[in-house]
């Protein structure tokens, strides 16, 4: 056996089941990626964040930040197709695949993710950062780029842009409260969770995204999403933490949402998705009047709608690699500011 993590092997081990789904091509995929992507661990106080670096090391990277439930698999097949003289650091949210997860007693809040990215910046020292988001992580990227504008580059925000408006905050947080304490206390039990054979966990993950990650491209999450059973050779289960699924989201007022977006004065890139299934967070008012005030108040920011569902960067990269080609060669800086790697 290799020095492979038993991690990496399951992951090698998801790819080769998906052999029927692609031709192949994924298993191909993951082969080219390991090669060009080098791991990487990031120290911090409950543990680690776990990553993959694309690209130079001596210069600052791409931030990627996967969404919720996800991981940096998301990103598989879209970053080799990006510019490649510059580097990529796609990153799994802590409780999401290979990252550590919080101390038992504890819940999963949006802000803490808002947190870890000044985190990130300070532990490697950026002056500025460049991020690469979807969904929930272009969420929190949206609110840390009106705090600190003048520590972001430019942003690129991939189906999602602004924290949604919660109608009824109390029954929220009610139901929030009451599902993380059970989750926590299913966390304390030694059983093993349910667990599923290949095609059933493609088929839960597929359903589970609203159909938006389709078939053949399941693998891409799946493999750091999950672990082998040790009572069922063949079967697999989940390893996101269960927490996760009452994660507090940013309960953030539309008047906030509208002066946070007034203090961006930077790049900004958002791409919308036709199919996606985030139109229906909330009403689409609240939207458009971010959306209004970002064209109003910055010059340099720019929206797309493009076809596909919710993860078409991941299903159909090709789709957007042009336009985030034109955008990071424009905007893109990290090259000038050489950095110490801490790989």
């Amino acid at each position: 056996m290799s020095g492979r993590s038993a991690e990496e092997r399951i992951a090698r081990e998801i790819f080769r089941n998906s052999k029927a789904l692609t031709d192949g091509k994924a298993i191909k995929d993951v082969r080219e990626n390991s090669k060009k992507a080098t791991k990487v661990r990031i120290e911090v106080p409950w543990g680690h964040i776990a990553g993959k670096w694309w690209g130079p090391k001596n210069a600052r990277p791409v931030l990627c930040i996967h969404g919720w439930q996800d991981n940096l698999g998301t990103f598989d097949t879209l970053i080799p197709l990006l510019p490649k003289e510059f580097g990529y650091l796609a990153i799994d949210l802590p409780g999401h695949g290979f990252s550590s997860p919080y101390p038992p007693g504890m819940s999963y809040s949006a802000y803490d993710y808002i947190w870890l990215i000044y985190r990130i910046q300070e532990i490697y020292g950026w002056k500025k950062v460049s991020i690469l988001a979807h969904s929930l992580g272009a969420i929190i990227t949206f609110v840390y780029s009106g705090l600190f504008p003048d520590k972001v580059e430019f942003v690129i925000a991939l189906d999602a842009l602004k924290p949604k408006i919660m109608p009824d905050i109390v029954d929220y947080i009610q139901t929030m409260l009451q599902g993380v304490a059970i989750e926590d206390e299913r966390n304390l039990n030694p059983n093993e969770p349910p667990s599923y054979n290949f095609a059933d966990l493609v088929e839960r993950l597929h359903i589970g995204s609203y159909k938006s990650i389709d078939r053949a491209h399941c693998p891409y999450i799946l493999s750091r999403n999950v672990r082998k059973s040790t009572k069922y050779p063949e079967k697999y289960f989940f390893n996101r933490d269960g927490r996760l699924k009452f994660l507090l989201h940013l309960l953030i007022s539309q008047e906030s949402c509208l002066i946070l977006a007034r203090r961006i004065n930077f790049p900004y890139m958002y791409i919308r998705c036709e199919q996606s299934v985030v139109k229906f967070w909330e009403e689409e008012k609240y939207l458009l009047e971010v959306i209004e005030e970002l064209k109003k108040c910055n010059p340099h920011f720019i929206m797309h709608q493009i076809p596909g569902r919710h993860h078409v960067h991941l299903t159909n990269p090709a789709s957007v690699c042009g336009i985030l080609e034109e955008f990071i060669r424009k905007n893109c800086k990290s090259t000038e500011e050489k950095i110490k790697s801490k790989l």
